[in-house]
C-alpha cells in the first residue's frame, strides 16, 4: 500500500468519524437538507399530478409504488451515502428489487434505512397523509431518525440520547389521562396472517378503541406528540419502523413485542408488537395482543 493510499483512507475515516460525531451531537442540518431536497425535487412535483402509467402494484392492489417512490429513493441513496462515505442504504424499493440487500442491517457498515414515500396509497389518492422516513443505524441500533411530511411541512427529528423535536420544538409523548379510552392504530387486515388477526382482536375490548393505521411514520409521530396512545403492527420491515421507534423512544415512549421483548430492526421479532406513549400503556396493549 502506498503512502498516498494510506493518507486517502485515513482522511476518509476522519471525515466519516467527524460526520457521525456531529450527528450524534445533534447537528442534523445536512441530513434534514437532504431529506427536504429529495421531497422537493422528486415527490412534491408529482403530488396530485400522477398519471396512471406512473403507478404500479408490487405485491397486490394494496401495495403500490410510484415513479415518485423510486426517484426519491434513488435521490436519497446518492445524497445520504455522499454525506457518510462507506455507509449503505436499505431502501424499500431497492429491497423489493433485490431482497438480499436487506441483509446489510446485520453488517458492520452504517445503514441508512429509507422509505421514500410512506403512505403511498394516500399519496396516490392525493391526500396529504404521507411522509419520507430516514433512519441511520449501526450494529442494529438506530442513532438518528427523520420523519418528513412534505405536504404538511412537518419535520420530526430524533437523535439517540438527545430527545425528539417537531419543526425544531421538543415533543413528549406523555401518559394517557387516567381512565381514558386508549386510541390505537393497528395493521390493516390485508397485511395480517390468521394468527395475527386473532391477536389484534384482543384490542376489541372495553377501554380500547382500535382503528386501521394510515402512514406508519405519521402514526408513530402522532404517538410521540401525544395525539395517539399506541400502535399495534403485524409486520417488521425496518423502513416502516426504524425512524418512528427512535422518535417515540426519544419522546419518552417505548415498544414491546407480543412476548415482551424490545423490537429489533434487523428482524426476527415475535409479532404483533406495540409502541406506546408510556411503559404502562405498552404493557397493557402487549397483554391484550397476547390474549387475542
Amino acid at each position: 500500500m502506498t503512502e498516498r493510499s494510506v493518507t486517502t483512507r485515513d482522511t476518509r475515516a476522519t471525515t466519516d468519524d467527524d460526520f457521525l460525531a456531529r450527528l450524534l451531537a445533534g447537528d442534523t442540518a445536512e441530513v434534514e437538507e437532504a431529506v427536504r431536497k429529495a421531497a422537493a425535487v422528486e415527490i412534491m412535483p408529482r403530488f396530485r399530478q400522477l398519471d396512471a402509467t406512473e403507478i404500479d402494484q408490487k405485491n397486490g392492489p394494496h401495495d403500490l409504488v410510484t415513479v415518485a417512490d423510486r426517484a426519491a429513493e434513488a435521490h436519497l441513496t446518492a445524497s445520504l451515502t455522499a454525506l457518510l462515505p462507506g455507509s449503505v442504504v436499505v431502501g424499500e424499493e431497492a429491497v423489493h428489487a433485490d431482497p438480499a440487500t436487506y441483509e446489510a442491517l446485520k453488517g458492520d457498515a452504517p445503514v441508512w434505512i429509507v422509505d421514500p414515500v410512506d403512505g403511498t396509497r394516500q399519496f396516490v389518492r392525493g391526500e396529504d397523509g404521507f411522509c419520507t422516513l430516514v433512519a441511520l443505524a449501526l450494529h442494529g441500533e438506530v442513532l438518528a431518525s427523520f420523519t418528513f411530511a412534505p405536504a404538511l411541512d412537518e419535520l420530526a427529528v430524533a437523535v439517540r440520547g438527545r430527545g425528539a423535536t417537531l419543526n425544531g420544538a421538543p415533543i413528549r409523548a406523555g401518559a394517557p389521562a387516567a381512565g381514558a379510552v386508549l386510541e390505537v392504530a393497528t395493521s390493516h387486515p390485508d397485511y395480517t396472517t390468521p394468527d395475527q388477526k386473532r391477536a389484534l382482536l384482543g384490542l376489541r375490548t372495553e377501554g380500547v378503541r382500535p382503528r386501521p393505521c394510515g402512514s406508519a411514520g405519521l402514526e408513530y409521530l402522532a404517538v410521540a406528540r401525544g395525539a395517539l396512545d399506541a400502535v399495534a403492527f403485524s409486520w417488521e420491515y425496518a423502513w416502516d419502523h426504524a425512524a418512528g421507534l427512535l422518535l417515540l423512544e426519544e419522546a419518552g415512549g417505548t415498544d414491546l413485542t407480543v412476548t415482551g421483548e424490545r423490537f429489533r430492526i434487523a428482524g426476527g421479532n415475535a409479532l404483533p408488537f406495540t409502541a406506546a406513549r408510556d411503559a404502562a400503556t405498552a404493557d397493557r396493549i402487549r397483554s391484550l395482543l397476547g390474549a387475542g
